[in-house]
């Protein structure tokens, strides 16, 4: 659910940046206006993440460790997050009025996409905390509100996935989903089929990762599927 106005959270994006040093000293969050993911109101999708000139030569072996250990996804914009965004904003009769699941929420951008496009409520679904700090405070920054937790709640309309099946051993994750919804949207650069022909392809959108530090252009191109039982 929207209201009205722009949130400024500086302070809160310090929240981000301290987390971030955790495991990249150098790092620093900034403020993104992502492309093609107006709001309503005109005013473009805003996500706190990584700073773009951020170097992408090898780190020190204990930052490498460091990183390995507690990577920072939710500090980058993944492409199909981008794309399900897009196409949720151009879309919005998809989730309208509808109570909404962002399962593996990262930046928070997928959720926070379908509350600025009119769904009744939405609730971000991530394991890891400073994920889950960061939909908040993104959430925030664009004048929305949405509920985060570790668990997926026991029913919902509709589930969004996007960009959680870059591993194989993650597939079960669509099972898991249908159990607690009848309509999933999913949005993969990674996965160009589903093992469950139920899942039909709607739609491809080209969108880079922001920001995007070089190594992600082979997967520019999103596959959006939708599951209805």
């Amino acid at each position: 659910m929207a209201f009205f106005g722009f949130v400024d959270t500086p302070l809160s994006f310090n929240q981000l940046q301290q987390q971030l040093r955790r495991t990249l000293p150098d790092a620093r969050i900034e403020s993104y206006d992502l492309p093609e993911c107006a709001a309503p109101s005109g005013q473009p999708l805003r996500l706190g993440l990584i700073n773009a000139n951020f170097p992408t030569g090898p780190l020190a072996g204990a930052t490498m460790r460091a990183v390995i250990r507690e990577p920072a996804y939710w500090a980058f914009c993944w492409g199909s997050g981008l794309a399900l965004a897009q196409f949720l904003l151009a879309n919005p009769q998809w989730v309208e009025g509808r109570k909404i699941v962002d399962l593996g929420s990262g930046s928070g951008v997928a959720g926070i996409a379908a509350a600025l496009a009119g769904a009744r409520s939405v609730i971000a679904c991530d394991t890891d905390p400073d994920a889950r700090l960061a939909t908040q405070i993104n959430a925030a920054h664009n004048g929305v509100q949405l509920e985060t937790t570790a668990h997926l709640p026991d029913a919902c309309d509709m589930v969004l996935m996007a960009d959680v099946l870059y591993d194989r051993q993650n597939l079960p994750l669509l099972k898991i989903a249908q159990a607690h919804a009848a309509e999933i949207l999913v949005a993969d650069s990674r996965v160009t089929q589903l093992p469950d022909p139920r899942y039909e392809e709607i739609t491809r959108i080209e969108a880079l990762t922001c920001p995007n530090l070089g190594e992600f252009d082979e997967f520019r191109l999103a596959h959006i599927f939708h599951f209805k039982a």
